[in-house]
């Protein structure tokens, strides 16, 4: 079962991240096979949440990967948004066919409000590097969608989705994650 996990960062947290990086990293490694996606989101250059999907066992299991998480732990972030999700592209993003530099990235998810929406791949499927519905842990109830986009700016980010069918789309400056060489 894929999971979407958001993890948003508590103000004024930055500094115990930054001591937590090395701990973070090596709890990230211990799931490296199951990961599909990850990265931290940013204002400017600065992290405001970390996100992860990853296949794993069921919702238990999401739950402690989210809660067992060294961050979440020592108390850097505030909430987590943590949702069953369906892998759409049958891709990782390393297997996105733009790299992890080229462009600007974006995560943008859309909460749900009523009948589904946006089940099918958008015809900018190019620019995806991760897409597909969230839903309730046991994957019958549709709560939403979430994408990771290559776009021009946030606008055009949050125009993969159709807005009048979500109660709410936040768009996020997004980057690949993982350790750096």
């Amino acid at each position: 079962m894929e999971f979407l996990c958001y993890h948003r960062d508590r103000i004024g947290s930055l500094a115990l991240r930054d001591e937590l990086i090395e701990e973070h990293w090596s709890y990230m490694d211990g799931y490296a096979k199951e990961m599909i996606a990850r990265g931290p989101t940013l204002d400017g250059d600065t992290p405001t949440g970390s996100l992860h999907v990853l296949d794993l066992p069921g919702p238990a299991a999401a739950r402690a990967f989210a809660f067992d998480e060294p961050n979440h732990q020592a108390g850097v972030y505030r909430d987590v948004l943590l949702r069953r999700w369906r892998n759409t592209l049958g891709r990782t993003m390393w297997d996105f066919p733009g790299g992890d530099t080229d462009g600007n990235r974006y995560l943008v998810l859309g909460l749900g409000s009523g009948p589904a929406a946006d089940l099918s791949v958008p015809a900018a499927r190019d620019e995806l590097i991760a897409y597909g519905p969230l839903l309730s842990d046991d994957g019958a109830d549709w709560l939403g969608t979430a994408a990771l986009v290559r776009a021009t700016d946030p606008g055009a980010a949050r125009d993969i989705l159709t807005e009048d069918r979500y109660a709410d789309i936040e768009v996020h400056t997004w980057q690949f994650g993982g350790r750096r060489s």
